[in-house]
């Protein structure tokens, strides 16, 4: 099994333990989305795709069956959040890194 794509839409919510929504693609033929990545007390993890029941819990409807997947998956996904990220934060730091527009000098009088 290969995660052939993986999409990334980072939550801007620093408040929350939200960080993005995930959607990924599995040898270019299964689409799997609504992975989220949780900011949690150890560092980050996957969320898999959940559906609440009628009781108020919640039961996965797609997840890894082995550790080795779940692994495999964390590091393809953590890698193109990683990635995400820095770009995020090298466009926040251009933006105020760059000078304010000049004023054209006023008129004399």
């Amino acid at each position: 099994m290969n995660i052939t794509d993986v999409r990334v839409s980072m939550v801007e919510d620093k408040a929350k333990k939200l960080r993005a929504f995930v959607a990924i693609v599995i040898d270019d033929c299964f689409f799997v989305s609504d992975i989220k990545i949780i900011e949690g007390e150890k560092g980050l993890f996957l969320s898999m795709p959940s559906k609440r029941r009628r009781d108020g819990t919640f039961k996965d409807v797609a997840h890894p069956i082995n550790t080795e997947t779940r692994k495999m998956m964390e590091n393809v996904i953590f890698a193109k959040y990683r990635e995400n990220q820095e770009a995020r934060e090298a466009k926040e730091s251009a933006e105020t890194a760059a000078p304010p527009p000049e004023t054209p000098p006023a008129p004399e009088a």
